[in-house]
């Protein structure tokens, strides 16, 4: 029910269709230390893969500090880049490397960070926007998925939805106006202008919607006020996906290619992603599984490097065992 595997939770009808996940022919094993981020990482993309594989726990002192997989009757260990290769290789769909093109390791690093990020606000506000439309379609007319329940009860669980979604959309907003605008303004002041305004502008839209789903969620399902506002919701929603879809193509267009050429070096681009993590502390801890599911496979492992690169081995193993318990 997603691009990612750890999501649970029941949506509506109009839920965007997952990739489709072949289930592998062979056995997979992996041991490996459950405190290592490397076996973490290994864990999270065998879900992609074989949900059912089997991982056997090692302490560092019995040789788990590297961790070893098993698909078949082939094995491997190393980067993580390495195991990746040889999962791909071996169990091809889905993949879990990008397509060839330029390398992601060539690009800055908040840049990569951004970019993700907007992939993931992206389909989450689609999967809203659809879920939006589906509510107006029925009006308060039964629902399509029964686990909903009421009319009632799911107008709540898409108040919940919209809320987390909202919540992450602040913080993404608040981590360029504070981390990577500032650095392009020092090399050309003025250069961020618009695309502030533009954060400006979307605000009042994102809480007035948040304001017109509490409004929703205390009419009467059967009245005509109830379903009008239903299908001024959908309409407001629209809107603000059709905002933010311009606003994210201009970032990527006009203000990103920018940050590489300010030169930075690798601990100037480690400090900001830092910065970046220390932003967006709701993203990286409560809602980071629902940030995650919005990425496709191979996008949650570019992500999942990140953070491998920028945090400490604690602190990567805390996010990580976020996905995988």
């Amino acid at each position: 029910m997603g691009n990612c595997v750890t999501c649970k939770s029941k949506k509506s009808g109009a839920e965007i269709a997952p990739f489709e996940f072949v289930k592998p022919a062979v056995s997979v094993r992996l041991r490996g230390s459950p405190s290592s981020s490397a076996t973490a990482y290994l864990r999270f993309a065998l879900r992609f893969k074989s949900p059912s594989f089997q991982f056997v726990p090692a302490e560092e002192e019995d040789g788990g500090g590297v961790p070893e997989l098993r698909i078949g009757s082939e094995r491997a260990s190393g980067t993580g880049e390495m195991m990746l290769r040889f999962i791909d290789a071996r169990l091809p769909l889905p993949p879990l490397l990008p397509a060839p093109g330029r390398a992601a390791a060539e690009r800055v690093m908040v840049v990569r960070a951004v970019v993700l990020q907007h992939r993931s606000v992206a389909w989450h506000l689609d999967r809203v926007v659809r879920w939006g439309e589906d509510l107006a379609a029925r009006g308060g007319r039964g629902t399509v998925d029964p686990e909903m329940g009421t009319p009632r009860m799911e107008v709540r669980k898409f108040a919940k939805s919209y809320s987390t979604l909202l919540e992450l959309m602040v913080e993404h907003a608040q981590m360029e106006e504070r981390v990577v605008f500032p650095v392009l303004d020092l090399a050309d002041r003025g250069i961020c202008k618009a695309a502030n305004e533009d954060h400006a502008r979307n605000l009042p839209m994102m809480n007035g919607i948040k304001e017109d789903i509490k409004s929703i969620g205390v009419l009467d399902t059967g009245c005509l006020d109830y379903q009008e506002a239903l299908s001024n919701l959908s309409t407001r929603l629209k809107s603000l996906q059709e905002q933010c879809k311009e606003q994210f193509e201009k970032e990527e267009r006009d203000v990103m290619p920018l940050m590489e050429a300010v030169e930075l070096s690798k601990e100037q681009q480690m400090g900001l992603m830092h910065q970046c993590f220390v932003v967006m502390q709701g993203t990286h801890s409560h809602l980071f599984s629902f940030f995650i599911e919005g990425l496709l496979p191979s996008e949650a492992m570019q992500y999942l490097d990140l953070i491998l690169k920028c945090k400490d081995e604690h602190g990567a193993v805390s996010m990580l065992h976020r996905l995988i318990e």
